[in-house]
């Protein structure tokens, strides 16, 4: 399966040639205040994704073992991955088309706003489980 994506800008496009899993919305802090919202977001295994780009993604280091990229020109959030983690995470509103994985549950529940309520019925979790 190979899935593309880009930023709003296409300063920044790529594609997956390989499988998605573990679809989930994240409510924590960080990602609610670098989106605006809450993320849904995907893994994929690093070598599987191809960035054309590169030099139009700006990293930003939200605590010492995680990355969000970016693009420096639109904004657009594409991806995040942990230090000496072989996945990637990429959001999935940046996606074209269908990527044929549908959200399995939600994380970080006890920090989400206020101003929503979680209604889909997928399984809730305090915190990230495992961690």
């Amino acid at each position: 399966m190979t899935v593309k994506g880009s930023c709003l800008c296409g300063a920044v496009s790529y594609k997956i040639d390989g499988p998605l899993w573990d679809a989930h919305a994240c409510h924590c802090t960080q990602c609610r205040k670098q989106s605006g919202h809450f993320i849904a977001c995907a893994t994929a295994t690093k070598e599987t994704v191809t960035i054309d780009g590169k030099e139009a993604i700006c990293w930003f280091e939200a605590n010492p073992s995680i990355g969000r990229g970016f693009c420096r020109t639109c904004g657009s959030h594409l991806f995040w991955y942990q230090d000496g983690s072989d996945t990637i995470s990429v959001n999935l509103g940046a996606l074209d088309g269908d990527p044929e994985v549908r959200l399995e549950r939600h994380i970080f529940v006890a920090d989400k706003g206020d101003y929503y309520e979680i209604t889909d019925g997928l399984p809730e979790f305090k915190e990230y489980p495992g961690a």
